[in-house]
């Protein structure tokens, strides 16, 4: 997707797809976005025969079996009528999950201190691949605490946001622990949005698990 066309359709995405798969997320991200959710990536892959993967989410991160199967009622119109993918395919919608692609600013921002390996488009720091913290995030880039900095290697590298190609976070228990405590608090953010109220008893049954 060109810059213009994410301007177009409202998509903040720093790390957006190439090929076939820009094609597609240009289709479906105008969708998704007029039902009240995000896209996070597209992808088309051999699996099952050949799998095209919508990652989708809630603006607040969450994303229910139900919400996937809004988005998949909502695009499967959409890429009928454009009809990108030559071939017959299977369409996958599904959450980011815990050790999610990171494609936005906010992204990186809202995972500082965990574990991170990406891959850059040009040489940063004499390599292009790299794994460990997210120590800090700004609008430019962000800086990475190496997590086995080899002889030799600063123990942190400043990385900008033009140069990621591809980037994800890595399963951890920390991570685990951060992710969930986060789902829990923006579901209930969002039953108060609703004017819902939760059970007492079962808020300080998830605060103890958290």
């Amino acid at each position: 997707m060109t810059e213009n066309a994410a301007e177009q359709t409202g998509d903040d995405r720093i790390i957006r797809e190439t090929g076939i798969d820009a094609r597609v997320a240009l289709i479906v991200e105008p969708v998704i976005r007029a039902i009240g959710f995000r896209l996070v990536r597209v992808r088309l892959s051999g699996q099952n025969g050949l799998t095209l993967q919508i990652m989708a989410e809630r603006e607040d991160g969450t994303m229910t079996v139900e919400d996937c199967e809004e988005v998949s009622r909502a695009v499967s119109p959409a890429l009928d009528v454009e009809d990108p993918i030559e071939k017959a395919y299977h369409l996958e919608v599904s959450s980011p999950g815990i050790d999610r692609p990171l494609v936005r600013k906010s992204d990186f921002a809202n995972w500082i201190g965990h574990l991170v390996k990406m891959e850059t488009s040009v040489m940063v720091a004499d390599r292009k691949r790299f794994r460990g913290k997210i120590a800090e995030a700004d609008d430019e880039g962000i800086l990475i605490q190496r997590d086995q900095a080899a002889y030799g290697e600063e123990p942190t590298v400043r990385v900008p946001f033009e140069t990621i190609s591809d980037a994800r976070l890595i399963l951890t228990d920390d991570l685990i622990r951060d992710a969930l405590s986060k789902d829990n608090r923006a579901r209930k953010d969002a039953k108060k949005h609703r004017g819902e109220t939760d059970d007492a008893s079962e808020d300080e049954e998830t605060e103890t698990e958290d």
